[in-house]
């Protein structure tokens, strides 16, 4: 049984005469200039990609069979310019071009104007003008001309394009332009003209920027370098010459002391005074109150008068910034006093540090010693007013209660004098004594008559006798009562006089209690002023020293050089955002 073969696609060659063009016309696209062909291109109509992709096989096929078939012995006779055009093609087949490279020469015969029927033509169209499509300088010139006219074709104005340019941007994609692709041949290319190739032009061009960049780099790093020495290196320069060579040396004395209370017992050291009494806290107040009174302008006058301060700081040997002027102000005094008088306190230790500087050791000695003195004497004033003004009150309450006490005794001892009775009390008893003796007596002598009245014949004259005593005995209780209600002596009678000595004596003994307490509140705010008595205590003396203190050359040196470089960096970064700022 046979198969019929089914093909997907069949091969449809050309007649003879239309793939044979004619020798007038061969012969007049050959005689024709070049001037004269783009006219003849543009009549022709437009072919498609897939057209102008399958040309190439087309010619390449239909060469191959023109080869292998025998050759016709009858009709026309080709022209000799299209023998040696397809002479030419036939060579330019045999050198092994590339895709890339005959796409470069249709591109390029573009651009020139030409109008070639395939790659192969356009190599020579192209070598016919004179023109090598593989030289680096003719592809650079086409790709130049295709980026300034922005995607545009290359072609010179005035001249035609071609129907169906090829896009070299699509060529190798899945959808784009396939071109045959020769079989390269053994044989020796044809030497380009550059030598140099494009890893050598691209790290040419690495180097020739990294040369920028390091130029521009050194230039920067050399500016800076030059801010840096005008404005940081110079002042610190000359900063450090003055702390070297200008500065006068000044000596230090320092010198440390305590302020402390008296611990004696009193009235007000129970609950938390006498907790905090002995320690730092206690005080607090006091060594705050010194150590401002020491910075103060009233010390700083004080030692002046004493000691020369301002004097001793307007001599011709202390350098001129650390020298006071000669018409210097009492302000511009206290800043030189401020500056070389330093006193600080240590609230956990409770001691006052003081450190004073002078060109002169044994000076420094004496102004530490005159501010201590100051010091002691504040010290000492700090509490005197409260306690001479507690201490000066119980004094005088005293005094009162004794002046009161002398009045009431004074009072008593008129009443005694004036009644000639020195106890009223006494002598009332005394008669209240014997009027009780009499009552007693009269109560026997009623018993004593009663006794005799009952018996059935009573002896009348001792009842007489009985009764007779009850008599008397009734007149003197009488008297006696009398004598405590109606006699009188002085002024007035025996009641009063004994309730006016009464009062006399409560008085007294009023007055009494109260010098008593007078006295022990005089003796309570004594101790109390000894209590809150201050002390000042130096723990270090001044002594003069030796070798100068200040200045310090290297660490002030450094500093200086610190804050130039900090204001430097502040400008620095301050400058560089606002440029930031206004560029953007």
């Amino acid at each position: 049984m046979t198969t019929k073969p089914k093909a997907k696609k069949f091969r449809i060659r050309r007649n003879e005469g239309s793939a044979q063009p004619a020798p007038e016309a061969a012969q007049g696209r050959e005689d024709t200039p070049p001037s004269a062909q783009p006219e003849t291109r543009m009549s022709a109509p437009p072919q498609s990609s897939e057209q102008r992709a399958t040309a190439p096989r087309e010619d390449a096929s239909r060469q191959t069979e023109a080869s292998s078939a025998p050759q016709p012995r009858s009709g026309e006779v080709s022209s000799a310019g299209q023998v040696a055009g397809e002479t030419d093609m036939q060579k330019i087949r045999q050198e092994g071009l590339t895709g890339r490279q005959l796409r470069m020469a249709r591109r390029m015969a573009q651009k020139h104007g030409l109008a070639p029927t395939s790659d192969f033509d356009a190599v020579r169209l192209l070598r016919a003008k004179g023109i090598d499509p593989f030289q680096r300088a003719n592809m650079l010139e086409l790709v130049v001309g295709r980026d300034e006219s922005d995607g545009q074709s290359a072609v010179e104005p005035g001249l035609p394009t071609r129907a169906n340019p090829v896009d070299p941007a699509r060529v190798g994609d899945g959808d784009g332009v396939k071109l045959p692709q020769t079989i390269p041949l053994k044989k020796q290319q044809v030497p380009s003209t550059e030598t140099m190739s494009t890893a050598e032009r691209r790290a040419m061009e690495v180097a020739k920027v990294q040369r920028e960049l390091g130029k521009r780099r050194r230039r920067r790093f050399a500016l800076m370098m030059a801010r840096l020495a005008f404005f940081v290196m110079l002042p610190t320069l000359i900063a450090g010459y003055y702390f070297y060579a200008v500065a006068t040396p000044m000596y230090a004395t320092k010198s440390e002391f305590l302020i402390l209370k008296n611990d004696g017992g009193g009235g007000g050291s129970g609950g938390m005074g006498g907790l905090l009494s002995g320690t730092q806290f206690a005080t607090n107040q006091d060594a705050i109150a010194v150590q401002s009174y020491l910075s103060s302008k009233d010390a700083m006058l004080r030692l002046d008068q004493d000691v020369g301060f301002r004097e001793h700081f307007m001599q011709d040997d202390i350098d001129p910034i650390q020298r006071l002027d000669a018409d210097a102000s009492m302000e511009d005094t206290y800043k030189v006093y401020k500056r070389n008088v330093e006193i600080g306190y240590d609230p956990t230790e409770g001691v006052v540090r003081m450190e004073v500087r002078a060109a002169d050791p044994l000076l420094a000695k004496q102004f530490s010693e005159a501010l201590i003195d100051y010091a002691e004497e504040r010290v000492d004033n700090l509490t005197q007013r409260k306690r001479e003004t507690a201490v000066v009150d119980a004094e005088e309450g005293l005094a009162e209660a004794e002046e009161k006490r002398v009045d009431a005794q004074e009072m008593l001892v008129r009443l005694q004098q004036e009644n000639a009775l020195l106890d009223p009390e006494a002598k009332i008893a005394s008669l209240r004594s014997q009027i009780s003796s009499l009552e007693v007596q009269l109560q026997e002598k009623q018993l004593q008559r009663q006794a005799l009245l009952d018996n059935p014949r009573p002896n009348q004259s001792r009842v007489e006798g009985v009764e007779g005593d009850i008599r008397r005995i009734n007149n003197m209780l009488g008297q006696l009562n009398e004598r405590m209600t109606t006699e009188t002596t002085g002024d007035g009678n025996l009641a009063e006089i004994a309730i006016r000595t009464q009062l006399a004596q409560a008085d007294l003994a009023t007055r009494d209690l109260m010098l008593q307490s007078a006295l022990e509140r005089l003796e309570s705010a004594r101790r109390e002023a000894d209590s809150q008595a201050r002390y000042l205590t130096t723990s270090v003396v001044p002594v003069a020293s030796e070798d100068p203190s200040y200045p310090r050359s290297f660490e002030n040196t450094i500093l200086a050089f610190l804050i130039f470089a900090g204001i430097y960096l502040m400008i620095s970064l301050t400058a560089s955002i606002l440029r930031e700022q206004v560029s953007s």
